[in-house]
């Protein structure tokens, strides 16, 4: 297996990150990050940059030139309508001996980036692992300014769809991640699951790992699918979710130590989207 050489440039200094973004910013990351395309290493770097791009609201990696395969990658044509990346300089397309993967990296303006190089992540199958140090992650970067903590309960939580109470504990996981609703994950003993049908859907969370499992309501009325999840091997920050089922609180009613609480509204309001 080839691996990426290493001549490139210092990581930049930090420009930390504003209150409103309008513009690419960055900070230096210490974490050895890793990117494959079938058994090709395309990217190993112990000095990568976490990389903030305008109305992203989350992060993604910027390598120097000489921690990338750079004969991989051939100069290409700016996409037609690319959908993010709206300051970069350069695209380049993956070439592989199975394929070419058009437009999977780019470049970023300016003199601080310049010999940095960025890869598609969302949306795409661009790359197939992502390794920080040892640990696969999926979907984005860990932003190091986001915090995602997992706490044991003895509050009563009630989860109701259409007026049928679906879920009751008293012995709930609390998971508190930064910008969004507190998630109440349940006892699988605690949760009506007769009521839903299994959907065989599959999500990939950066900060929990993959679920696998999730249930539909199959019952009457307007309720989203895929309403109900459960990670079976989450990431080992979150180990004390392992198995537990969870509700998209946006689209239930749930009721808090005997207090009905308001539906929140967040990027999970619309579906569909990955488990959170």
């Amino acid at each position: 297996m080839t691996t990426p050489h290493r001549d490139a440039p210092s990581v930049p200094v930090a420009r930390r990150r504003p209150e409103t973004i309008d513009s690419v910013i960055w900070e230096p990351s210490e974490r050895w990050v890793r990117a494959t395309k079938g058994d090709v290493t395309i990217v190993d770097s112990r000095r990568p940059v976490l990389v903030w791009e305008p109305g992203r609201p989350v992060p993604l990696y910027a390598f120097p030139a000489g921690d990338v395969r750079m004969d991989l990658l051939r100069e290409t044509a700016r996409p037609a309508n690319p959908r993010r990346h709206a300051g970069a300089t350069l695209f380049y397309d993956l070439v592989l001996a199975d394929g070419t993967v058009p437009a999977a990296a780019w470049t970023y303006p300016g003199e601080e980036l310049a010999g940095h190089v960025s890869f598609e992540w969302f949306g795409r199958d661009v790359l197939d692992h992502w390794y920080e140090e040892d640990e696969e992650i999926f979907v984005h970067p860990r932003d190091p300014h986001k915090r995602v903590d997992a706490l044991p309960s003895s509050r009563h939580v009630q989860v109701e769809i259409e007026g049928t109470v679906v879920a009751d504990t008293h012995t709930p996981v609390l998971l508190f991640e930064t910008h969004l609703p507190v998630r109440y994950y349940f006892p699988r003993e605690d949760v009506r699951l007769d009521l839903f049908t299994p959907t065989g859907s599959l999500t990939r969370c950066p900060y929990k790992g993959v679920a696998t499992d999730y249930w539909s309501w199959a019952g009457s009325g307007d309720v989203r699918p895929d309403i109900a999840w459960s990670y079976p091997d989450p990431l080992p920050a979150v180990a004390i979710i392992k198995d537990r089922v969870a509700f998209y609180n946006e689209s239930v009613d749930i009721v808090l130590d005997g207090e009905r609480l308001e539906r929140p509204v967040s990027f999970f309001s619309t579906p569909p989207h990955g488990a959170s």
